[in-house]
Formats: structure tokens, sequence, C-alpha cells
């Protein structure tokens, strides 16, 4: 599925090194009322904390080429889990489902890399449409590439101390999170007032660097250890557009 979406406002500056999302507009979103609340144990290739979040071309990655021949990618997980919500009558409470996929080398245009959709095989068919429509003012973007790939079990569990998130047992994707050994206390570690994608409100991002993220389906299998981590918990709705 390529998302072709109609854009009326993305401003994406440097202030310093912020990275500020100001407006989206997207000409695929049909005029229903939804709403989701939902939280994302979330991990990539990007030393902790990711720098995409700062800037508009993820961390370089060297793999021993020969000096100045280095890689710009950030190949991420995301394993979610609604709160609570809807689309339209469709209830979306506890609905789970999994995107992979890679921004690439830069998005100063807008238009990032890859990307690929799993559900969980309980969710409904009409969930998965919510899903799917939500997804697009959630993650304001130009995919090149944006697929539903084969359904696959989910696993996701968390705490303030180690999140945890399968994809068919592991043997699909993985992600294994804990809290940060540098912390001053137990208390998560919580980084507030940065803009995630085009979600209008979050709690903040509760960091927690991998022991693991893979992806281990299809020929864009990528696998990191030690690298960037968190959970978020998103709030966004209709009247939001």
């Amino acid at each position: 599925m390529k998302r072709l979406l109609t854009i009326s406002i993305i401003l994406v500056l440097l202030f310093g090194s912020a990275f500020v999302l100001l407006a989206i507009n997207s000409g695929n979103v049909e005029a229903t009322d939804w709403s989701m609340n939902a939280t994302a144990i979330e991990a990539c290739t990007c030393p902790m904390f990711c720098q995409c979040y700062f800037n508009t071309e993820p961390a370089a990655h060297n793999h021993n080429h020969e000096e100045g021949e280095e890689e710009h990618y950030c190949k991420f997980n995301m394993a979610w889990k609604v709160n609570n919500g809807h689309h339209e009558n469709t209830d979306l409470g506890d609905v789970l489902f999994w995107v992979a996929g890679d921004l690439g080398t830069d998005w100063e245009d807008g238009t990032v890399d890859w990307a690929t959709l799993h559900f969980d095989p309980s969710v409904t068919e009409e969930q998965r449409e919510g899903i799917v429509a939500i997804m697009d003012p959630l993650f304001p973007a130009e995919w090149e590439s944006f697929t539903i790939g084969e359904d696959q079990p989910i696993e996701w569990d968390a705490n303030d101390q180690e999140a945890v998130a399968l994809l068919n047992g592991g043997n699909a994707a993985e992600m294994h999170l804990k809290h940060p050994v540098t912390a001053m206390s137990e208390e998560p570690a919580v980084l507030h007032n940065i803009q995630y994608w085009g979600a209008p409100r979050h709690d903040g991002f509760v960091m927690m660097p991998n022991e693991v993220q893979a992806y281990r389906t299809g020929d864009k299998a990528f696998e990191s250890s030690g690298t960037n981590g968190f959970m978020i918990t998103v709030d966004i709705n209709s009247n939001d557009i």
C-alpha cells in the first residue's frame, strides 16, 4: 500500500537542531469520528537517544567501510497496544499491531523509505480499517513503500523497568528494552516536550535502551543491540485533524 498524501502544510524546520512539525492535513483521511490512545514499545538502529527527533537525517553507520563511506539510516520496530479508542462504531481497545521500517537517508522533503504493518490475528477487519485510517495523521510522511504484511501473533509486556515485544514469538521480530543503567533512580527516565510524528499529545519518551531489536522478516531484515529504545503513549482523535 503506497500512501500518496496530500499535505497542505508540512514544514520541517531546523531551529538550532530542533525538528519541528507544524501541521498536517492528509487527503486520505475521511471525515469520520475516531480516536486512539495507544502505547508503543519502540526501538531503532540509532544511538541513544535517536537523533531523528532533532534532525532531518538519521545517525551515520560505518560498518567497516573505508573512511568517509558512512551510511545514514534509521531501521525501526514499533509494537503498538491500543489502550482505548474507536473508529466510527468499531471499538479499537486492546488492538495489537506492529510497524517495522527504515526512514532512509534523510527526509528533508517529507519522504521516507519503507514500512510494513503487521496485525495480530485477533484484529478484526473493521479494526484493521480503523488503524490504517489513523496511520495517515499519526505518521504524516510520504512513504516510498508502505505495505501490510502477513498477520503474526504479537506478545506485548511492559513496566517501568523493562519492555518486551515479540512478533511470532520473536521469529519475525523482537524488542527487549531495559531501564537505563545511568538513571539516578528506579523512576522512569522521561523526555518531554519533543514532537512525536503527528501526535498532538503524548506522555513523554520513556527512555529504555534496547538489548536487542530485530526485524527478521523478508529481504529487509535487520538487527541491532545497545541502541535506541523508548516507550510512548500517544493520544489523537478526528478533531485534531
